[in-house]
């Protein structure tokens, strides 16, 4: 068969779908192909022509985007407190019905102090969000804006002492000293500051000579070479002596001396150089005699109780 043939079958065999490995005994259903966008279940005709009803209008209902403008990126509920769905109706009956004792009690709101002031009045200007008519939002406490206007008598209104204090700031320690700045500014004192004698005298650098120099090598005078040493310099020059009774360390090579060449070796040593003969292994394991019996053991007798032992037993 041709190669390109042979390739292209390979082709073909790797183009197919991988089969389900399913039984009879565990498929339910119709069978389905991985891969498609077909419903496992056929749609009915009247699904197709069905209406939604008003539960589902509501539901299919988006949510209100609260991001926009300058409040992209907050969530929903960050200045509310929450919206309940009803999901059941109210009956009839419950709506006509009136309130007991305990239910108008406890509708009461709390009571403030007697001695109670309100600093500041209820502001009626404040933005609002318009919730859409429906059912939706039919419950909603919706949100308002935590940011007030300020009042007119605020603005145009005296300071008190008390709030004069409490709007400074914490004072520092009385000890404490601020951090010390990178650059650190020179006063002016130092500025206008004008050297010392001393100061001018050590920051003159060293004079030197310009040359010429004399070279590194030079003659040694005559008188020089005919001087001799003074005692006091010999006994300077002298190396330091080592104490009475030191030994210098033994050389690493050192001559054999004539009487150990001319020694003898005595018996012992002699006895002690000889090497050790051992026989082989082969050798110390055969024994030819093994399996042979030894004359005496021929010529013996076995005693009664080996004969009575040796005997077979009879049932």
């Amino acid at each position: 068969m041709c190669p390109i043939l042979r390739f292209r079958e390979r082709l073909l065999q790797l183009a197919q779908p991988k089969e389900p490995k399913i039984e009879w005994y565990t498929s339910v259903g119709p069978h389905v192909r991985w891969g498609t966008q077909e419903m496992i279940w056929p749609v009915k005709p009247e699904a197709l022509r069905a209406d939604s009803t008003e539960r589902l209008d509501i539901l299919a209902l988006p949510k209100v985007n609260f991001m926009k403008g300058d409040k992209i990126n907050r969530p929903q509920f960050f200045y509310s407190c929450g919206r309940s769905s009803v999901i059941w109706k109210v009956k009839d009956g419950a709506k006509t019905t009136g309130s007991t004792e305990r239910l108008n009690v406890l509708a009461e709101p709390k009571k403030t102090h007697r001695e109670f002031k309100e600093d500041r009045k209820r502001l009626t200007n404040a933005p609002k969000i318009n919730f859409p008519t429906i059912a939706q939002f039919k419950y909603s406490c919706g949100r308002q804006s935590p940011i007030w206007t300020v009042n007119v008598k605020a603005m145009s209104g005296t300071e008190r002492p008390l709030i004069s204090e409490l709007a400074k700031h914490k004072m520092p320690h009385r000890d404490f000293q601020p951090e010390k700045p990178i650059q650190t500014p020179i006063p002016p004192s130092a500025l206008k500051a004008e050297a010392t004698e001393r100061l001018l005298t050590l920051s003159t650098p060293k004079p030197r000579n310009e040359g010429p120099f004399r070279e590194p090598d030079w003659e040694v005078a005559r008188s020089a070479k005919n001087a001799s040493a003074s005692t006091r310099c010999l006994e300077l020059a002298r190396h330091k002596p080592v104490i009475d009774g030191y030994q210098m360390p033994r050389d690493e090579q050192w001559s054999v001396t004539r009487a150990a060449k001319r020694a003898s070796a005595t018996g012992r040593l002699e006895e002690l150089s000889k090497p050790i003969v051992r026989a082989t292994m082969d050798h110390v394991q055969f024994n030819p005699d093994a399996f042979l019996v030894k004359p005496l053991a021929l010529k013996g007798s076995f005693p009664p109780r080996v004969e009575q032992l040796s005997r077979p037993i009879e049932r």
